[in-house]
């Protein structure tokens, strides 16, 4: 029993190590080596601003307020808002603000997926733009984002989603999980400029992203369409990139329990996608960017299976020396600290960083496990309701 765990626990070593030490690590060497600059310039093409909404009337006036205030020329920029069928105020909203250059197209409820096909199809920008409901540009964004598509081989362009810190009079859930959502996603960022300098970024997020309207290839029913818009892109041969000065900002998610329901979502839609997308994990079409791919969003949503199998296996291992009965004890440390985080969300404690991110950790890893069975018994997610915090 004994050498069985050894091969176990020294396998779920191996993909951990891998898939957050030795992929970051060949990440930066390629982005020292392999330069690949595009151009960029200061240019005004005409863009399409899409914004899919159901039921946002707690965000989407201020919204329209951050986009109407937008340093872009308005004979160059479309704004779209496509309603999802929404049954409260957001219509009345939006039509509000028609005199100011904001086009309403209410449609029946259907999902975001036929949403954004017909909002596209209604566009008549060059370059589209798609953004949250509940997400605040700066003022420069678009001039930001568009910036790269001087570059004819440039495509699409991912833009940089900063999220904001929980305020003081705000629920422990939003601190709690805000620092760890943080720290991920500062993580991901730095990963996404050094994929940028050497090639293409693996994908974009839907807070703020532009593609040629040439390159938009329609929306799949049950993916995550900020990944399937983005890398089709790259499945036409054009160039996906980073623009980190180009910023969107979010509020974090208010409480654990939507934040959970939201990674369950996202991930699901997401491996889905990735499905939708698999001619992309072939290396000898796609080079580097195929193990890019596999590396970050296949085995990056497996990390579960390893860290259950070390957690099993450690406990046969304690009496083979102090390496393991110290990894056992990290391993108590950590899970108990995330423990703690569950236990005391609503307190001061349940919101120090020692706990907060041991915890968003776990809740993160146990969504990617709800969303690997959804694939496996083939359940998609198509429609949602939303629960969001107010635009910044």
């Amino acid at each position: 029993m004994t050498d069985l765990a050894l091969v176990i626990f020294w396998a779920a070593v191996a993909l951990l190590a891998y898939t957050y030490i030795v992929f970051p690590a060949l990440l930066f060497v390629r982005g020292l080596l392999w330069r690949k600059p595009y151009r960029a310039e200061d240019i005004t093409p005409s863009v399409s601003l899409i914004i899919a909404a159901y039921n946002e009337a707690a965000s989407i006036g201020a919204k329209l307020e951050n986009v109407v205030a937008l340093d872009y020329p308005r004979d160059c920029l479309e704004v779209i808002v496509a309603s999802d069928g929404s049954t409260d105020r957001t219509e009345a909203i939006v039509s509000s603000y028609a005199d100011r250059g904001v086009r309403l197209l209410a449609l029946p409820r259907q999902g975001k997926a036929g949403v954004l096909n017909a909002a596209v199809a209604a566009a008549s920008g060059e370059i589209l733009v798609f953004s949250d409901a509940n997400s605040a540009y700066a003022p420069n964004a678009i001039r930001r984002l568009v910036r790269p598509f001087a570059d004819p081989e440039v495509g699409g362009v991912a833009g940089n989603q900063v999220y904001l810190p929980a305020r003081r009079d705000a629920d422990a859930g939003a601190a709690r999980t805000g620092d760890g959502e943080r720290t991920y996603w500062g993580f991901d960022r730095l990963l996404k400029q050094i994929q940028s300098q050497a090639g293409n970024t693996i994908s974009a997020t839907g807070a703020i992203y532009g593609i040629r309207r040439a390159l938009f290839p329609g929306v799949p029913e049950g993916v995550t369409d900020d990944f399937a818009t983005s890398t089709a892109v790259i499945a036409q041969g054009y160039r996906l990139v980073f623009a980190p000065d180009a910023q969107a900002y979010e509020p974090v998610a208010k409480s654990s329990g939507v934040e959970f329901g939201r990674k369950v979502r996202v991930m699901t839609r997401g491996l889905r996608a990735v499905l939708v997308r698999r001619a992309l994990l072939n290396p000898f079409r796609y080079g580097f960017y195929a193990v890019q791919l596999f590396s970050h969003k296949v085995l990056r949503r497996l990390m579960f299976v390893p860290l259950a199998l070390l957690l099993i296996a450690n406990p046969f291992l304690v009496g083979e020396g102090w390496f393991y009965q110290l990894t056992m004890l990290a391993q108590i440390a950590f899970y108990g600290a995330a423990l703690i985080g569950a236990l005391f969300r609503d307190t001061r404690l349940g919101r120090l960083k020692f706990v907060t991110i041991p915890y968003y950790i776990c809740l993160v890893y146990l969504a990617a496990a709800v969303a690997t069975f959804n694939i496996l018994r083939g359940h998609q997610i198509n429609r949602w309701e939303p629960q969001r915090q107010q635009a910044a």
